[in-house]
C-alpha cells in the first residue's frame, strides 16, 4: 500500500497559499491512489523531539530516565514516519529567504547517518531513501526567480532540494508560487500552482 507523508510547514488558517496548493495535490493523490495511506505531519501543532547533542545523547543513553526514555520513543516514532514513507509532500513558504525554522528542526532530527545516509570517504553523502520521489511546494511573498537581490534570494529551494538529494530521495518535483505580493495576476497563479500540483499527483 502506498504511503505518503505530507510535512506540512505552512502557517495555520484558511489564508495559506502553501497549503491551498498541497490540498490541490492531496485530492488529487487520493483519486489517483485510492487506496494510499496519508499521514500528515503539521509542524505548526507538532511539539519535535529536541535535534543535536541531547538527541543525540538521549538516543545512546538507554538506561536513561523517564524524561529521556520519552524523548528518545518520539525521536524513534518520528523517525518511522519519515523512512517508512513512500512517498513526500512537502509544503513550504519562504521565511526570511529560507525554510521556516521548524521544518529545520524538522530535518535536523530525521537526518542522521545510518537513518537517511551514510557518508563515504570517497564518494561522499549516499542517501539509504532511494527509491521514493517528493513534490515540494515553494511559496514565497517576495522573491521570484531573476529579480535583483534587494528583493530576496533563495536559500529555501536550494536547501531543501539538496538536503532531499542528499538522503537518497529522487526526482523531486517542484510547485512554485512566487511572488503572492506586489502581483496583480494572484489567482491566476494560485490556479495555475493548483493545477500543477494536481498533475504531479499522478507522476509520483
Amino acid at each position: 500500500m502506498t504511503r505518503l507523508l505530507h510535512v506540512s510547514a505552512s502557517p495555520p488558517g484558511p489564508g495559506s497559499r502553501s497549503a491551498a496548493v498541497a490540498e490541490a495535490f492531496v485530492d488529487a493523490f487520493r483519486e489517483r491512489y485510492p487506496g494510499a495511506t496519508l499521514d500528515v505531519l503539521d509542524l505548526s501543532s507538532t511539539t519535535l523531539p529536541p535535534a543535536g547533542v541531547s538527541a543525540v545523547t538521549t538516543e545512546k543513553n538507554a538506561a536513561g530516565s523517564g524524561g529521556q526514555a520519552a524523548l528518545r520513543q518520539q525521536t524513534r516514532d518520528l523517525e518511522r514516519r519519515f523512512t517508512d514513507a513512500d512517498h513526500y509532500l512537502f509544503s513550504v513558504p519562504m521565511w526570511n529567504f529560507g525554510i521556516p525554522y521548524l521544518l529545520k528542526h524538522f530535518i535536523d532530527v530525521v537526518t542522521r547517518p545510518g537513518l537517511t545516509f551514510r557518508l563515504d570517504p570517497r564518494h561522499g553523502y549516499q542517501g539509504l531513501l532511494t527509491g521514493r520521489r517528493a513534490c515540494v511546494v515553494y511559496t514565497s511573498g517576495v522573491y521570484t526567480p531573476g529579480c535583483p537581490p534587494e528583493f530576496g534570494v533563495d536559500f529555501q529551494s536550494s536547501y531543501l532540494n539538496y538536503w532531499l538529494r542528499v538522503i537518497g530521495v529522487d526526482p523531486v518535483i517542484e510547485i512554485a508560487l512566487r511572488p503572492t505580493d506586489f502581483t496583480r495576476s494572484l489567482a491566476a497563479d494560485l490556479d495555475r500552482a493548483r493545477e500543477d500540483a494536481r498533475k504531479a499527483a499522478h507522476t509520483i
